[in-house]
């Protein structure tokens, strides 16, 4: 792909955002694209987004369990970036009309107190690094087509990545932890929706333990020039699968002595 290919998919992908009209796979219209022309494309939104007034507060982090990985034929988590206007208070409800088609994971958030970056980064300084860790929920959405309506064929990774990894959304619960109070590896959360559990799971999930999520987009962003920053939340990766949110649901996270978070779809 060429640098206007990505501006070109960017703009398509911002405008699928805004009018809510999804776009094809850009698989299918650049057979040849790569991971380097996913994250351009994401690139280029992120430029966008800033240019219109959009601040990062920060990452999350996606395709962090095995079972997604084999989905995909990828052996690498993705990540995307998490902006000003997705964050949705504990117990909100979020307009309707505002995702196309919403979906939620529980996990495990972490809030930095210091910058982060480079291909050294090790377990520990994550942990030195971050300020607290919380219950989170992250809001999915898809401004490309899950499926081409001609072949059948269903998006990549690529097309994903391309979509800021599907991200929409943040949720934070209002519990606090010190990152080395808790083995995150054992947190857990017990989803429900409408009263109804959907989805149960363990932090263990995730790269078989949360904090070395984080350490993977600290060494990842290095490569690319980019670096945590201090206030920065990272979402560090679903440890169950995404729950369908069609207009009126209610979707509660308890994640036990870790504590819980909720949110709504008018």
């Amino acid at each position: 792909m060429t640098p206007e290919d990505h501006a070109r998919a960017a703009a398509d992908l911002l405008e699928a955002e805004r009018t809510g009209r999804q776009i094809g796979l850009l698989s299918r219209r650049f057979p040849g694209i790569a991971m380097d022309d996913a994250y351009a494309i994401q690139t280029q939104i992120l430029r966008a987004k800033e240019a219109a007034g959009r601040k990062v507060i920060g990452w999350k982090i996606g395709l962090t369990s095995r079972a997604m990985q084999d989905a995909l034929g990828i052996d690498i988590p993705d990540s995307g970036i998490l902006f000003d206007d997705m964050a949705f208070d504990h117990g909100a409800t979020v307009p309707r009309g505002r995702f196309i088609q919403p979906r939620i994971e529980a996990e495990i958030a972490f809030v930095m107190k210091s910058a982060l970056s480079g291909d050294g980064i090790t377990r520990s300084d994550v942990l030195a690094a971050t300020d607290h860790v919380a219950p989170a929920l992250e809001i999915l959405d898809t401004r490309i087509l899950r499926r081409d309506p001609e072949t059948g064929a269903a998006r990549t990774v690529f097309d994903t990545i391309s979509d800021n990894a599907a991200n929409a959304g943040i949720v934070l619960g209002p519990e606090r932890h010190a990152p080395d109070a808790v083995d995150l590896r054992w947190v857990g959360a017990i989803t429900s929706r409408d009263g109804v559990v959907e989805e149960t799971g363990l932090g263990a999930g995730v790269l078989n333990d949360p904090v070395e999520s984080v350490v993977w987009l600290a060494r990842r962003m290095g490569q690319y020039g980019q670096r945590i920053e201090p206030g920065h939340v990272i979402l560090s990766g679903s440890f169950i699968r995404p729950v369908e949110c069609p207009p009126g649901t209610r979707i509660a996270a308890d994640f036990g002595p870790f504590g819980a978070v909720s949110v709504a779809f008018a």
